[in-house]
């Protein structure tokens, strides 16, 4: 196990920042998730703490040491990636023993047996160790380069989208079963993944990144419910956040864009933190209340069947906003349909910075 802190870390290539100015910490024991869009610096971020990449600026430390001049060797850390980087004609037996083979480790035959036997046995790969890899399938394949790298034993694993390739049900799989093989390993994680649904589901915090910076640390709780700027209330969820202009003037909102009202009042008042004016306002899917007495009249734009559950997009001149409902509602395209907010749980941004109003202040 391992503790990682970043400070103050700038990588360019070229003109380009891929990070910039970055402060990040990883627990020790801690399943860290780096979340955020194709180039947003998370591959960047890995590769420097795994020694592939040498910062222009700041310190890299695991544990309180400084390894800024260290080879990824000696940092001892084990890297899972969206390739599956076996060798196709070993065996599965001969992949898993292949990084403790080395002349530096000069480990004994007895002690290679019982490390393969091990990680063979947490990754459930046991009845495939006599196989060639390049008769496996993707989802046994990336099992065997997790195995891989639990032999050598490291202080961290830094996993680069290693689900990416595969099919929805064995990405649903291999998520729990990466969780599951934290806890048993109880070793520091490293996961980077641009998959929303993968980082909450799987991370013990969550650093979004954007543009090279950080935009967001916490939990997957405070990403969804307390986001910091409309980037992360955006990138954050399934569906996203609805995100809409509206204009507060004593105490009403009025959206500019569908020229619907509604009441900023009581508990409302604390999440825009008193603004008057031009703001953002955010509400999440599930915060959209739809009935016959409801205040604001729509039209069903669009209805999307989702199993238990559909999400209705709601069109109110030229806003749209969607909802989540019970599967059953037997709401259609062009229903015309009367809908609210939970006002509590709206969320206000500043129009210009796009930041939270209410986290501003804290």
């Amino acid at each position: 196990m391992a503790h990682v802190k970043l400070k103050r870390i700038t990588k360019k290539f070229g003109d380009h920042a891929a990070v910039s100015d970055l402060d990040l910490e990883i627990e020790d024991g801690q399943f860290f998730v780096l979340l955020g869009p194709t180039g947003a610096g998370k591959t960047t971020t890995l590769r420097l703490i795994a020694g592939l990449e040498r910062p222009d600026s700041g310190m890299i430390y695991i544990d309180q040491q400084n390894v800024n001049g260290w080879s990824p060797a000696q940092r001892d850390v084990a890297l899972v990636l969206q390739q599956f980087s076996l060798y196709p004609r070993y065996t599965v037996r001969e992949n898993l023993e292949f990084p403790l083979k080395s002349p530096s480790r000069r480990l004994a035959r007895s002690t290679i047996a019982e490390r393969v036997a091990r990680a063979a046995a947490i990754v459930r790969v046991e009845h495939l160790l006599d196989r060639k890899t390049d008769g496996l399938s993707g989802g046994e394949m990336q099992r065997v380069s997790i195995g891989r790298a639990i032999v050598r034993q490291p202080r961290i694993f830094l996993m680069d989208e290693p689900l990416s390739n595969l099919d929805a049900k064995l990405r649903e799989a291999l998520r729990a079963e990466l969780k599951d093989l934290k806890n048993k390993l109880g070793a520091t994680f490293l996961f980077v993944t641009h998959d929303q649904i993968e980082a909450m589901s799987m991370g013990d915090r969550i650093a979004v990144l954007n543009g090279g910076r950080i935009a967001q640390v916490g939990t997957p709780y405070e990403m969804y419910n307390e986001p910091n700027d409309v980037f992360v209330a955006g990138f954050v969820g399934m569906p996203t956040m609805n995100l809409f202009k509206a204009e507060i003037r004593d105490g009403t909102a009025l959206a500019t864009a569908g020229r619907f009202t509604f009441k900023v009042d009581g508990a409302t008042t604390p999440r825009f933190a008193g603004a008057d004016g031009l703001v953002t306002v955010g509400v999440r899917a599930e915060d959209v209340r739809l009935g016959p007495h409801e205040a604001i009249e729509a039209v069903a734009h669009g209805v999307e069947n989702h199993g238990v559950e559909k999400i209705v997009t709601l069109r109110i001149n030229d806003c749209l906003i969607r909802a989540t409902i019970p599967a059953a509602n037997p709401i259609a395209v062009e229903d015309r349909v009367r809908f609210s907010f939970v006002r509590e749980r709206l969320h206000g941004f500043d129009a210009n910075t796009g930041l939270n109003l209410r986290r501003r202040q804290q």
